[in-house]
C-alpha cells in the first residue's frame, strides 16, 4: 500500500472525516512510521512485543511504549485528531498560522496551541538543510521594523543601516526555481556568512549578490556576478537577487500581518517554517501534509528545552 497515493485529502472536513477517531490516526502513524515493524523508542535494536490495545514492549529495557511516544507527540496529552488537524493547518496556510487563530479550531488553551506550533517550526527545520547548485542568489535581510515607525519613545539610538541594535541579521540563499536556504547570523561581516555560504552551495556553482564587502572573496570559490545596489542598480543581464529578495517580502510580510512580534530567540524557528513554505509550494495541500509528518520522527523539543533554546 502506498499512502502517499491513497491520501488524497483536499480540505479540512475531509481530514476529519478520515481520521475521525483516535484509533485511525494510531493506525496511520504506525504504518508511515513503522509500517509493520514497531521499533522501541528505547532501544532501536531491541525486539519489540505486542501488548494489549496499541501498547508495545521493549525487550531489552522493559519498558513500555505507544506510537505516541515517538517524536512530535512525544509527552503531549493532546488527542492525535487535533494534532493531524494542527498539521494540516500548519501547512495548508500559506501566510502563517497564529496560536490564536490554531486556539479557536482546536478549542484548546492558548499556551497549548502556542507550543504545539512552536514544535512544528522546529520539526520543519529538516527543510533548512538543502545543499545549493546551479544559479544562486545570496543576500542578507535585517528583521525587526523600521525606527522611524516607531513611537518617539520606542526608538533605538544609532540603529541605521546595518546596525543591528534593534534588528536581527538573516542569510539566505536561494537556487532560482528551486529550494531556499537561511540562517539568522550574529553579524553580516565575511567571517559569519562564508562558511554558511560554503557549507551550503556546492563550489564552482554560479553566485549572484549585490556589493556588500562580505562577498568580496566568493569570486576565488565560485562564478560571482554582483548587482550594485548601492548605485541603484538591481538588475544587469542575468544578475539579480530579485528572488531571495522576494522570500525576504514574504517572510516579512507574514511577521508584521500573523505574527506581529517575533522575537529574536525564536526567530529562527519563524525562517524554519518559511523555508518551508517556500520549498514545498509547488505540492498539494495533500502531500504537503504527508510530507511533514513523514519527517517528524526524529523531532522532540520539550517544554524545558524550548525556553532554553
Amino acid at each position: 500500500m502506498n499512502i502517499f497515493n491513497e491520501l488524497k485529502i483536499k480540505s479540512l472536513k475531509q481530514l476529519i472525516l478520515t481520521f475521525s477517531d483516535e484509533q485511525k490516526c494510531i493506525n496511520f502513524l504506525e504504518k508511515i512510521f513503522w509500517d509493520g515493524n514497531p521499533v522501541s523508542p528505547f532501544d532501536k535494536n531491541s525486539k519489540v512485543y505486542k501488548c494489549k490495545g496499541n501498547k508495545y514492549k521493549c525487550k531489552n529495557t522493559g519498558k513500555y511504549f505507544t506510537i505516541k511516544n515517538i517524536g512530535l507527540f512525544k509527552n503531549s496529552n493532546l488527542k492525535l485528531q487535533d494534532w493531524f488537524i494542527a498539521i494540516w493547518l500548519f501547512t495548508s496556510h500559506k501566510g502563517g498560522l497564529s496560536s490564536m487563530q490554531l486556539q479557536r479550531e482546536l478549542n484548546v488553551t492558548q499556551k497549548t496551541t502556542w507550543f504545539i506550533l512552536k514544535r512544528l517550526r522546529e520539526c520543519s527545520k529538516f527543510e533548512n538543510k538543502h545543499i545549493l547548485s546551479g544559479e544562486v542568489e545570496i543576500d542578507e535581510t535585517y528583521v525587526g521594523g523600521k525606527n522611524k515607525n516607531r513611537h518617539a519613545d520606542k526608538k533605538v539610538k544609532n540603529s541605521q543601516g546595518r546596525s543591528f541594535k534593534d534588528k536581527v541579521p538573516v542569510l539566505g540563499m536561494i537556487q532560482r526555481g528551486g529550494k531556499v536556504v537561511a540562517h539568522v547570523v550574529e553579524s553580516v561581516s565575511a567571517e559569519q556568512l562564508e562558511p554558511i555560504i560554503f557549507k551550503t552551495i556546492d563550489a564552482f556553482e554560479t553566485v549572484y549578490t549585490d556589493e556588500w564587502k562580505a562577498y568580496n572573496n566568493l569570486h576565488e570559490f565560485y562564478n560571482h556576478s554582483i548587482v550594485n545596489h548601492g548605485k541603484k542598480e538591481y538588475v544587469n543581464g542575468n544578475t539579480s537577487t530579485n528572488c531571495i529578495e522576494n522570500f525576504w517580502g514574504n517572510l516579512k510580510r507574514g511577521i508584521i500581518g500573523v505574527y506581529r512580534v517575533v522575537s529574536r530567540k525564536h526567530l529562527q524557528k519563524y525562517i524554519f517554517e518559511f523555508v518551508f513554505r517556500h520549498n514545498t509550494r509547488k505540492m498539494s495541500p495533500s502531500e504537503r501534509f504527508m510530507y511533514l509528518l513523514t519527517n517528524i520522527k526524529g523531532c522532540n523539543l520539550s517544554y524545558k528545552r524550548l525556553m532554553i533554546k
